[in-house]
């Protein structure tokens, strides 16, 4: 089939109405297919961690591998390679020929809400290690899909915000990601952000689309928007926003067709968007991935591995002041402590998040770690940090013994009291239209509704709850519309009686209301029946097409006194304590940015009361972006876990007991307070006009503002430390060439006994320019293996990409003639070797 399918032949075969019909998708994941034109549709999927499939509700299940920022801090191409290509192999599992990944959004603070999906704050790192993940997608005929063009850099105000950024900082700090995967990774598609950049909305923006990435670019690939992200006819497609994401059309289709009339819009450029789609569909083609197949995953011994590897190697070592790491013969006892501990905080919130083919929490990695050494281990929460209480899932079951739970649907109302507080349970129901099972008390319900099912409908969610302790449980519910939940055929939760709207599902849901139901006994089961309409939620309206949300979780009712008290004495009666607090999907995701950069709840006093309680703690902290640690200096021992994947436990457990030497170095400056973020306070809700974020820090984004200012972070950019010991020597530099290349040397030694992999990394300065420049910029990194005592020799190779920045004025590149400083180190701090070199004449240039 591939080889009949001429993009060129079929595109003057189509009627209009045919290639309008191109220009948007059919539904959330599918393109529209022209049967009778041979152009099938493909299918897409979120990304960037993993593969989700077509399915919120009741997802596939899928590998999650380590988030971005956890495989930017790895500094690894091969890796990012590997992973990439797994990512691949995975979506033609699902039968998917477009993955919406990977993000390349510069985190100008760590209070977006998505930076854990973005791989760097610096441009090098991050388009370095995007390009490599994209030649690995796409090895596998997956086409990528970098994203988010351009500026997507905050939650707040999303669809709507103007990010006000001067042309140099756009080029060198927000673009640059994006220009460097494309030239080493040509991306077969790229999506649109939601945000205006200076004015102009970016899917309609006619001076970054065309100008930039079409004209300066040369980029040839298919420009799809956000979902929901188009906000006009004409515009987008002048500016060459090929395809409108998702289905049904709200900006073209009719549209289109009266603006043709108007004159607007040409034939001309109808055609211009649907080359680029059937270009894709092309790619999709050729891919050899099914249409329309079912969605498999994929779980063997080889990719277990990977996802493996790749959770230790997303894992940075902070501190080792005592030695205490790797854990070593002769402990007896091990105390795991945490909110983050028992849990498999696998990933951050919304499009990345997706449904595990299985998941290991860092309480079994550590587990069965323990059990190598002759150890025993103890746990204790210590403190609940929960935004919203931790779903019921581990504890729900349907009738007969199955895991989850029955959710059904009407649509008309079952009964005159059905969202009563006080329904007649034993009443008879009408039929239902339609019933599913569900192994979540999380069900957004997007898709994997059968169509038979109103937009408008009754639904009623039911299973057996057992709780795994004896006491009192706090019992949390939000949802779309209103409801009510019942235990044993008893109120606890009342939001059918005017809810509070709430922040739950971009604003969508009720407020989360909290209800205590005392004396629950382990083991007992519970009917739990929840019992809802989303009548209320359609007629306040919504962007997306859907049936709405609910969420239900518990937990044991824990007191702080009880919760700390517990903690330290399980410390105090154990060798060593590893305490894994952090952060969530509830606190870090799509849809909004963090207030502050704090540990939720009594994470610090938690932390610091282990600490006091036993010498020999560890604190491990698990985040997608930097947080705040008022104890840091009384922690001789702390580790930075990010977000792992399936394999975070036991990924953890390697880097604690030594299985893997530490290698990982920080991808984002780690600020001591949220004031000291170059960005602040101009971020989020805090912009100084109405609908405007002003970019004031311009080209000084992460470390470069940390040291244009001299301001010490609490750990820096590019920091991390290993088991090994490594030395530099012998910097050698050669000249520069007429055209910007050059050459960089040196050795590395490791001095220790312990094999070890050292990130070197080279950075450049302009000793004297016309304009302001960094102290220093990231222009190349290596990770390099080294046995114990072995010498290494590191060679960069770097071009005019290492000389140049952006000079506003005349519109182009430009590397000025003069004195540059070549700094070689083991991070943006600590640099080992330094050297000069000169630029006889300055040249400018535009393009790639």
């Amino acid at each position: 089939m591939a080889a009949e399918f001429d993009v060129e032949t079929i595109l003057a075969r189509l009627s209009m109405p045919n290639k309008i019909k191109l220009l948007t998708g059919k539904g959330l994941w599918q393109t529209e297919p022209i049967s009778e034109e041979g152009v099938p549709s493909i299918r897409l999927s979120d990304g960037p961690n993993g593969v989700r499939g077509t399915q919120f509700f009741n997802g596939f299940p899928s590998s999650c591998f380590p988030a971005s920022t956890g495989l930017g801090s790895s500094f690894d191409i091969e890796l990012a390679q590997k992973v990439g290509a797994a990512i691949g192999d995975e979506a033609r599992a699902k039968g998917c020929h477009v993955l919406l990944a990977p993000t390349v959004n510069t985190q100008r603070s760590p209070q977006g809400g998505r930076s854990f999906e973005s791989f760097s704050e610096d441009p090098h790192l991050n388009g370095t290690i995007a390009a490599a993940y994209i030649n690995g997608v796409q090895s596998k005929g997956v086409s990528a899909t970098i994203k988010h063009y351009v500026a997507n850099d905050q939650e707040h105000q999303r669809f709507s915000i103007d990010s006000v950024v001067s042309e140099r900082a756009l080029r060198e700090v927000y673009l640059k990601p994006f220009q460097i995967a494309i030239k080493h990774s040509n991306p077969w598609a790229l999506m649109t952000a939601y945000n205006r950049v200076n004015g102009v909305h970016a899917s309609e923006n006619v001076k970054i689309l065309r100008d930039i990435l079409r004209k300066e670019w040369g980029y040839q690939g298919t420009i799809i928007s956000d979902w929901t992200g188009v906000y006009s006819t004409t515009e987008s497609i002048k500016a060459g926003l090929d395809l409108e994401m998702p289905g049904p059309s709200v900006m073209r289709g009719k549209a289109i067709e009266r603006v043709l009339i108007a004159e607007k819009l040409f034939p001309s450029d109808i055609d211009a968007c649907a080359r680029k789609v059937l270009e894709l569909v092309k790619h999709g083609i050729d891919s050899g991935i099914p249409f329309n197949a079912p969605q498999e995953f994929i779980d063997t011994p080889e990719l277990r591995h990977l996802l493996r590897t790749a959770a230790a190697d997303a894992t940075v070592l902070l501190k080792n002041d005592k030695s205490l790491l790797p854990l070593r013969q002769g402990i007896k006892n091990i105390a795991v402590i945490g909110p983050n501990a028992k849990p498999a905080m696998i990933c951050g919130g919304g499009s990345a998040q997706l449904a595990p083919t299985y998941t290991v929490s860092p309480l079994q990695g550590i587990a069965a770690a323990a059990q190598t050494l002759g150890a025993e281990v103890n746990y204790a929460v210590g403190a609940a940090t929960h935004k919203y209480l931790p779903l019921l899932d581990p504890y729900i079951s349907q009738a007969g013994g199955k895991a989850g739970a029955l959710v059904e649907f009407w649509n008309e109302a079952p009964s005159e009291d059905f969202i009563s507080v006080s329904p007649n349970f034993g009443a008879l129901l009408k039929s239902i239209t339609w019933s599913t099972p569900t192994l979540s008390t999380n069900s957004w319900l997007m898709d994997g509704i059968d169509p038979k099912v109103n937009l408008t409908c009754w639904i009623r969610y039911t299973t057996k709850f057992t709780p795994d302790e004896d006491g009192d449980w706090d019992f949390g519910m939000n949802l779309t519309g209103r409801g009510n939940l019942f235990i044993n055929n008893e109120l606890v939760i009342n939001l059918s009686t005017n809810p509070e709207p709430g922040t739950a599902f971009f604003g969508l849901a009720t407020a989360d209301v909290r209800k205590v139901v005392k004396g629950l006994k382990a083991g007992w089961e519970y009917d739990l029946e929840l019992r809802m309409c989303n009548e209320d939620f359609h007629a306040r309206g919504s962007s997306f097409t859907f049936w709405g949300i609910v969420r239900v979780g518990g937990s044991r009712v824990l007191t702080e006194e009880e919760g700390i008290n517990e903690a330290v004495e399980v410390a105090r009666a154990s060798d060593v304590a590893i305490v894994v607090v952090g952060l969530n999907y509830d606190w870090e995701g799509e849809g909004f940015d963090r207030p502050d950069l704090e540990l939720p709840g009594l994470s610090n006093r938690l932390v610091a009361e282990v600490l006091k309680a036993n010498p020999n703690t560890i604190v491990v902290n698990q985040s997608g972006a930097p947080v705040t640690m008022p104890w840091v200096n009384e922690a001789t021992t702390l580790i930075q876990a990010f977000y792992g994947g399936n394999e975070l436990g036991n990924g953890l457990a390697d880097v604690i007991f030594g299985k893997v030497n530490p290698s990982g170095k920080l991808a984002l400056t780690f600020p001591k307070c949220l004031e000291d973020v170059p960005s602040f306070p101009s971020f989020g809700d805090q912009g100084q006009e109405h609908g405007k974020i002003v970019y004031n820090e311009g080209i000084f984004v992460g470390y470069k503002g940390f040291e244009i200012r001299k301001l010490a972070p609490l750990f820096p950019f590019g920091y991390g430390l290993s088991y090994s010991k490594f030395e530099y020597s012998k910097l050698e530099i050669s000249p520069i060439s007429s055209d910007g290349t050059f050459t960089v040397i040196f050795n590395v030694k490791n001095i220790s006994d312990v094999d070890g992999r050292e990130i070197v990394q080279l950075y450049m300065s302009d000793q004297k320019s016309s304009l302001p420049r960094p102290v220093k910029e990231l222009k190349g990194f290596n990770k390099i293996a080294l046995k114990a005592g072995e010498i290494k020799t590191a060679k960069f190779s770097l071009d005019r990409e290492a000389l140049g920045f952006y000079d506003d004025r005349s519109a182009q590149w430009i590397a000025e003639k003069g004195i540059f400083g070549v700094h070689v180190g083991a991070s943006s701090v600590d640099i080992k070797l330094k050297g000069e070199v000169e630029l006889k004449e300055s040249f400018t240039w535009t393009g790639l």
